[in-house]
């Protein structure tokens, strides 16, 4: 582990890379068929003891009749859920039947105006002052409280029946939700909460942006009621995508950021094209204790730009949080087809550690992993806690920036690396990491990612052994069609199909 800058955009390489355009733009392909069948073509055997339910959320569909989304951030969420039991799988799919999604299908055309660039047909008239919000429910999907909750960060979630994937309609998460709230779509579950007697913990947070930004964090007990609700405002706009935990506090990175909102009022821009990055501001460390009071307090950070959090855990008189981050904002040109994306010109997400020292209101920063790395995942018993591993979707070369096509393992504690790489063919996604039952070592599990194979045009589940990437897959499940690169999921050891 070293002290170093972070990695700006590189040069094109000489060499040979190891993934091919034309193969990654595949996986970006809108899949219209909802899908429900036992999965009877695996290489290997799936693990007996690996009982439950993994789902995954994502962008299905990136069009409407024809018409492309500018962005897959704009896509319609699509759940996936693979069921495992008795060494056997089954695979379910079914979109959110949000109110938008239902009225577009019905239309037949964009009706709403994407965040992320989106825009309705018909030009600047019939997009300027359009500031109505689609609901796309399509970042991320946990099990929780009884509950399958679709989220997406800027408006309530979407409850679907978990065994069915039907659509059931916006949930209020029994009543602790008001008309308008928001809840984002990167909750926390703390394994062992202390105002609730050691019980798990599921934390969110939502964000009200403005001249100054306020952040609520929510707190649910197992039963899937809010405990404890509390909001702290910070000064100027925030774009905040995710937060860390710990036992006593919450911590979000405000990164260094401007929004200039008169292209987008005047239908010029998505929202988040309006976004600028500011090299030249620190990002800000926004602490929030979780016991009574909920002081907060600010600390500046290094700057650069965070979606993603690993973990994060107490040290003293310190908050260690260890995170993704960039050396700028990862953005598209107004014209720019997302499928046509110029990798070299973009700085890669790396693995940074930062130090908060609450006394001095100080922070350090460290490099932990500079490779291209995205969506780190860990044991979900360390969440909060001090840990040695984590997981995270990799590109396959040591430098530079590229598709994922890898999962990366890190020992934090020797600084050794082990790397599963399904190149040239194989992009991968988010790993899950599952727990092997009564397992005792933090890395005894195995790890669950969905990887688009371009040669076979279809995706797979690939199952690796997380004390053992280098033996490969120990069972690849085949599926009979190809996923669109999801975001976010979740697995619980609850299956909900007989098979």
């Amino acid at each position: 582990m070293q002290t170093t800058q972070r990695q700006e955009p590189s040069t094109p390489s000489t060499g040979h890379p190891s993934y091919n355009q034309q193969d990654w733009q595949k996986g970006y392909r809108s899949l219209i068929e909802e899908y429900d069948y036992a999965i009877d073509e695996v290489d290997g055997q799936i693990p007996p003891e690996l009982q439950g339910t993994l789902f995954r959320n994502g962008p299905g569909l990136l069009d409407v009749a024809g018409q492309p989304y500018h962005h897959p951030f704009d896509g319609d969420g699509m759940i996936s859920a693979i069921a495992f039991q008795h060494g056997r799988a089954h695979f379910r799919s079914r979109f959110v039947r949000t109110e938008g999604f239902v009225a577009e299908q019905q239309a037949k055309k964009i009706l709403y105006r994407g965040v992320f660039g989106t825009q309705k047909p018909g030009g600047l008239l019939a997009n300027a002052f359009d500031l109505r919000r689609k609901n796309i429910a399509n970042t991320n999907v946990i099990y929780w409280g009884g509950k399958l909750l679709a989220l997406w960060e800027a408006a309530a979630p979407y409850r679907l029946d978990p065994s069915t994937l039907e659509t059931m309609g916006l949930d209020d998460l029994n009543g602790g939700l008001q008309p308008g709230d928001a809840f984002a779509a990167h909750p926390w579950i703390d394994p062992a909460s202390e105002p609730d007697g050691g019980a798990p913990c599921l934390v969110n947070f939502s964000i009200t942006p403005g001249l100054s930004t306020k952040i609520t964090v929510y707190e649910l007990s197992i039963e899937g009621k809010i405990q404890r609700r509390y909001s702290h405002a910070v000064p100027g706009f925030a774009f905040i995508h995710d937060f860390a935990i710990t036992p006593h506090y919450c911590i979000f990175f405000q990164n260094p950021v401007t929004f200039n909102p008169f292209p987008f009022l005047l239908g010029q821009k998505g929202a988040a094209e309006c976004i600028t990055f500011r090299p030249d501001q620190p990002t800000q460390a926004v602490i929030i204790d979780r016991r009574g009071g909920h002081a907060m307090q600010v600390i500046p950070v290094e700057s650069g730009f965070v979606f993603h959090h690993a973990n994060a855990f107490e040290d003293g008189d310190q908050l260690v949080v260890d995170s993704i981050s960039y050396a700028s904002l990862p953005s598209l040109a107004a014209d720019q087809d997302f499928r046509e994306v110029d990798f070299d010109a973009l700085s890669p997400g790396q693995l940074w550690r930062f130090r908060l020292n609450r006394t001095t209101g100080t922070a350090q920063t460290e490099l932990l992993e500079s490779r291209c790395v995205e969506f780190p995942s860990v044991h979900p018993d360390r969440v909060g806690q001090p840990y040695r591993y984590a997981y995270m979707g990799a590109a396959h070369a040591a430098q530079g920036n590229a598709p994922l096509q890898a999962v990366l393992k890190v020992d934090l504690t020797t600084g050794t690396r082990h790397l599963w790489s399904a190149a040239p063919y194989g992009y991968g996604s988010e790993p899950v990491f599952v727990p092997r039952p009564n397992a005792t070592a933090e890395d005894d599990g195995w790890l669950l990612t969905l990887i688009f194979n371009a040669q076979r045009d279809r995706s797979e589940l690939v199952i690796l052994d997380a004390q053992n990437l280098e033996q490969g897959a120990i069972a690849t499940l085949r599926l009979k069609h190809h996923i669109p690169y999801g975001l976010h999921g979740s697995f619980t050891p609850e299956c909900f199909e007989t098979i």
